[in-house]
């Protein structure tokens, strides 16, 4: 069962009481007889980490790639750095480097 808490408007007595969801509220002070309200808190519970929206709960929508029919094991794709690491490095005689262009100078804001 639920704990309520009680304020009386007329001598400021606060007050908790145990009801059923199904109990009338109390509507008179124990003490003065005053009109009492019901105070109300913020929620006593925080929902952190995933899981507690709309959103964390679906499945991920099905992206392009899935439409591409499944490549067959015996057909395994290179890795991209397979070149590089099983070519024969180039011997100094065999690079040509052309001449670099300057690199284009930033525009300058013009002084006043």
């Amino acid at each position: 069962m639920p704990t309520y808490e009680y304020a009386c408007t007329a001598c400021t007595h606060r007050f908790e009481l145990v009801q059923k969801f199904t109990d009338a509220p109390i509507t008179e002070c124990p003490r003065c007889a005053g009109a009492v309200r019901k105070v109300y808190f913020a929620a006593g519970v925080v929902f952190k980490g995933s899981g507690w929206y709309i959103n964390d709960s679906r499945p991920a929508p099905p992206s392009d790639s899935s439409s591409a029919p499944p490549a067959t094991p015996d057909a395994s794709p290179a890795p991209a750095s397979s070149e590089t690491a099983t070519a024969p490095a180039a011997t100094k005689s065999e690079t040509t480097t052309a001449p670099s262009a300057p690199a284009p100078a930033a525009a300058a804001a013009p002084s006043a």
